[in-house]
């Protein structure tokens, strides 16, 4: 399998520690958010990894290189003339992702997050699916979360009354998941593009399958947000 880093936003509720340092670059316990990554990448086996890029691009692939110095073979897919969004970055580096690979599910992660999950612990994606995603509990930033997940099953929330989104759970989508190529069939590339409407059309149709993610997680989204993953990983770290 291979992988995906989204590493191309430009950051702008991280500003100003992104005016001079591209997001994915920003320590986490001295160590860039996109090592982590990829870190967590070669413990479950994954080498072959993707990585878009656009705002201070070369920053990021100056300092991974070609990945040999973390076990792994990285192909970059700079975005030159700004960021394609979600959807954009990955239809333009799908000829990337499906090289020697054919239509076989990758993993997607975002580039802005923070998990111990252990990669090890995604689901095989169902034949009938075009995704999986990972969920998680509604941060404060998003408390109405982004979908309803119960009993196995994935809905919209958008599609769904007061009266019955009070009786299900509802969940944040965690930037870590699988797709199948296909997912993105009849897209155009260079052109920007959100995942968000593409995910939501996908389940309402059925072809996205969910899971619960198990762990720490934080979007890193804003430096008060980073500040305090730092300062909890420092405590966990002391009482250990």
């Amino acid at each position: 399998m291979k992988a995906m880093i989204l590493a191309a936003g430009r950051g702008e509720r991280m500003r100003p520690l992104t005016d001079h340092c591209p997001k994915p670059l920003l320590k986490v316990t001295d160590t860039p958010l996109i090592e982590h990554h990829i870190n967590k990448l070669v413990q479950c086996g994954v080498t072959d990894i993707i990585i878009n890029h656009a705002w201070l691009g070369e920053m990021i692939s100056s300092y991974l290189g070609n990945g040999s110095r973390f076990g792994v073979n990285i192909t970059y897919s700079p975005e030159e003339n700004g960021a394609l969004e979600t959807a954009g970055g990955i239809i333009q580096a799908l000829p990337l992702l499906t090289k020697n690979n054919g239509n076989e599910p990758f993993l997607l992660i975002n580039g802005d997050v923070y998990t111990d999950f252990s990669f090890t612990e995604m689901p095989k994606l169902a034949k009938d699916r075009l995704a999986h995603i990972c969920l998680v509990q509604n941060p404060e930033h998003n408390i109405n979360g982004d979908f309803i997940f119960d009993n196995n099953q994935l809905k919209n929330i958008e599609h769904l009354s007061e009266s019955v989104m009070k009786s299900k759970n509802s969940y944040t989508f965690s930037g870590v998941s699988i797709f199948r190529p296909d997912f993105f069939k009849g897209q155009h590339t260079a052109q920007a593009l959100k995942l968000g409407p593409m995910l939501k059309q996908a389940v309402s149709q059925g072809k996205v399958s969910a899971s619960i993610l198990n762990g720490m997680w934080t979007d890193v989204g804003t430096p008060e947000r980073l500040k305090k993953l730092n300062e909890q990983l420092t405590e966990m770290e002391i009482k250990k």
